[in-house]
């Protein structure tokens, strides 16, 4: 009998967490779901087939409760990680010179030092277990190119894009693949939320008044499973991502004489 492998997911307790958690549980993986919500996790759980999970909470801003929550959840899943997604993520938008200080240290914290703490701390993990396993980040269609009105969003996920990039080359060696997605707007509960501090326009209203479609989270979470078991280093999701990719590439000027033009500040 084959050997059950083990994924680790932050943010499990929602949305694209959650999703990717249920299509690796589906096809006889075991999860950890981590997250600082204790209640999201247990919905996710609820979910998921009977003992197919743990739960760990974790503040992903938290180096020493990285390595705790792995080897917690190593433990559970009888000694061995085969794949950490790093996928916790906020939301901010809104023009740069509105958004307050707490507000941008917040998204930074989580959004990229809590990406490089995940790194650093799985890599033991995923070394261990190599060749075949993975550290997956969850960037964006933002880090293709930046999004007007979420310059620090922006600056996040070209981190992590970043991130993958470098930990690829430098990860090689020790027959970790390093990968990432790259998903536009996805339907998951942060589109409900406001774009920052000083707007009630939830983010979900702004996309649809722009008329930019809306992916649904299943498909971010096919995507997921092929990313692990395929051999691409940027894992783009949805029309937006994809023709952002081709703009960029292949007609800048255009792209960049649209963006100016067209788009106005998330919350504006």
């Amino acid at each position: 009998m084959a050997e059950r492998k083990a994924i680790f997911i932050t943010g499990g307790g929602s949305g694209i967490g959650r999703a990717v958690a249920q299509k690796f549980a589906a096809n006889g993986w075991f999860v950890g779901l981590a997250d600082i919500s204790v209640s999201g996790m247990k919905e996710t759980a609820a979910l998921l087939p009977a003992g197919a999970s743990s739960q760990h909470k974790l503040d992903v801003r938290d180096r020493a409760a990285w390595d705790a929550a792995l080897a917690a959840f190593a433990k559970a899943a009888g000694g061995k990680i085969d794949v950490v997604f790093n996928n916790a993520g906020v939301p901010l938008g809104g023009a740069l010179i509105e958004n307050k200080v707490e507000e941008i240290e917040r998204c930074l914290d989580i959004n990229l030092k809590g990406v490089l703490f995940g790194a650093q701390a799985s890599h033991t993990w995923l070394k261990a277990s190599a060749p075949g396993s993975c550290l997956l980040n969850t960037a964006s269609a933002a880090g293709i190119y930046g999004t007007p009105g979420a310059s620090v969003y922006s600056a996040t996920k070209f981190g992590v894009r970043a991130i993958t990039e470098s930990l690829d080359g430098e990860w090689a060696e020790d027959g970790i693949k390093v990968c990432d997605l790259m998903p536009a707007f996805i339907d998951t509960p942060l589109l409900d939320h406001t774009a920052n501090q000083g707007t009630n326009e939830d983010i979900r209203g702004r996309v649809q008044s722009a008329g930019l479609e809306i992916t649904a989270v299943t498909e971010v979470a096919e995507t997921a499973w092929a990313a692990v078991h395929g051999n691409q280093l940027h894992n783009r999701v949805g029309k937006t991502a994809h023709r952002l990719a081709f703009a960029s590439r292949w007609i800048p000027g255009r792209l960049r004489k649209q963006v100016r033009s067209s788009l106005r500040p998330l919350g504006k």
